[in-house]
């Protein structure tokens, strides 16, 4: 066990994440490492890392840990959480580890925990589990034999995987502006683009964990701020930019202006059902109508699921989709073992622009003359209780409409329709809504604030 106490906190819904070294370090790693294994029973596993500056240090203690309890560990050193994904379930390890912190400061760092298949273990099932043996002082003796590490390479097979889903012949010679923000996608894109006829503005390709130019979180407006400036410079057709740890990326019309996650859902469900007709889309209960009148249009089944990764990709699984996306940029897709990737995405966008003759600005036109969205929008209260308060409260404000508890409170009317809902770890409401109108939808807004934060 740690010398220090381990804040159980840094166990997340989804994954571990904290600031190092004062919540995470080389002896905690260690130990999540032994817990990992124990909580499998597995006897080989793949691990990989993103490039912050306490990677390094972390993997190799995660990797100590894990071999102690007898793993055999094939280390595949930098690479993005997708590529580890990959490597997991093409390999058909029996779990696998990616040391990051995705988009977050370079403070901070974590790890994203799989097993067989790449399937993720979550808050339910083995974060907790590995919680309470780290936390508590539970881990069992090391193993009689110490397992082997032995290092690999992936990112080659990766390439060529991930350029399967996609006619390389048919990509027309785009204009096209990306921006690595300094994370892994420095590594993988040069490796997809040099394959494509594409001209390409590389942006923050030197991969370096203190994030020299801006953080790894396109989300955030200042860190789009290169990317759309270079992109109306050079009046490009597309931007692409990608998260730190690059299972996620992001998209800038040739205007200039990022495009919401759950309109990207849309245009990838239109790639995937121009080729596949008939197929089934699962789509997160925040996204815009956009996602569900697309697939219908197509003749696809779109089907609505609670957020979060490992619903999204059991959902996915059980009903045999094939494709599901989250407005958050997390994007899953079946040939790729119902695992998210960062790089698919742009890769079938610019298929559908090859395809149909449009910028990616023409391909949205449509979506944005009709569906008008809040974005997500946060609220803090005062505690937990009041998060539940607060949903209850909307429930009975809005019972004549269809209302919907599959992740808070989901309301839908024929006209607008939003989603409230609590944060995994703190006191905190998330908002989505889309109005027919953008007068409607700021009215509506306007409203449900107004109630969440009285």
């Amino acid at each position: 066990m740690s010398p220090k106490p381990v804040n159980p906190d840094i166990f997340k819904a989804y994954d571990i994440r904290a600031t190092y070294p004062d919540q995470i370090d080389e002896e905690v790693a260690r130990d999540i490492g032994r817990g990992f294994v124990t909580y499998l029973a597995a006897k080989r596993i793949a691990v990989s890392r993103d490039m912050r500056i306490s990677s390094p240090s972390l993997s190799a203690a995660f990797i100590d840990g894990a071999t102690s309890q007898g793993a055999d560990v094939v280390d595949y050193g930098l690479a993005g959480t997708d590529m580890l994904y990959y490597a997991v379930a093409a390999g058909r390890f029996e779990g696998g580890a990616q040391i990051t912190a995705s988009h977050n400061p370079k403070q901070y760092n974590g790890m994203k925990l799989v097993r067989q298949g790449a399937f993720p273990l979550s808050g339910d099932a083995g974060i907790s589990d590995i919680r309470e043996m780290v936390t508590r002082g539970t881990l069992p003796a090391p193993a009689a034999t110490r397992g082997t590490v032995t290092t690999a390479e992936m990112l080659g097979p990766y390439v060529e995987h991930v350029l399967k889903f996609i006619d390389p012949s048919v990509i027309k010679p785009f204009n096209v502006v990306l921006d690595a923000g300094s994370g892994i996608g420095g590594l993988v894109a040069p490796k997809l683009f040099d394959r494509l006829p594409c001209r390409t503005t590389k942006l923050c390709f030197t991969i370096d964990g203190n994030f020299p130019t801006h953080e790894a979180n396109p989300l955030i407006e200042e860190n789009r701020r290169d990317i759309v400036e270079e992109v109306i410079r050079q009046k490009a057709d597309i931007g692409i930019a990608w998260d730190g740890d690059a299972d996620r990326c992001f998209f800038i019309d040739g205007q200039g202006e990022f495009v919401p996650g759950d309109f990207i859902t849309a245009l990838l469900a239109e790639a995937f059902l121009i080729k596949h007709p008939g197929s089934t889309v699962i789509y997160d209960l925040r996204a815009s109508y956009a996602v569900k009148d697309i697939v219908a249009r197509f003749g696809g089944t779109a089907l609505m699921n609670r957020v979060g990764h490992a619903f999204i990709k059991r959902r996915m699984r059980e009903d045999n989709a094939i494709f599901g996306g989250e407005v958050t940029g997390h994007y899953y897709f079946r040939d790729n073992f119902y695992a998210d990737n960062g790089f698919i995405p742009a890769l079938l966008i610019l298929e559908l622009m090859s395809r149909k003759g449009q910028t990616l600005a023409q391909l949205l036109a449509p979506l944005r003359e009709q569906y008008f969205i809040s974005g997500e929008i946060n609220t803090k209260v005062s505690s937990m209780s009041v998060c539940d308060e607060k949903i209850a409260g909307l429930t009975q404000q809005y019972h004549d409409a269809k209302v919907y508890q599959l992740d808070g409170v989901s309301v839908e009317y024929p006209d607008w329709h939003f989603n409230v809902r609590p944060s995994n770890t703190e006191p905190l409401l998330r908002l989505n809504l889309e109005g027919k109108t953008p007068e409607l939808m700021a009215e509506k807004r306007d409203e449900v604030l107004a109630y969440i934060r009285e």
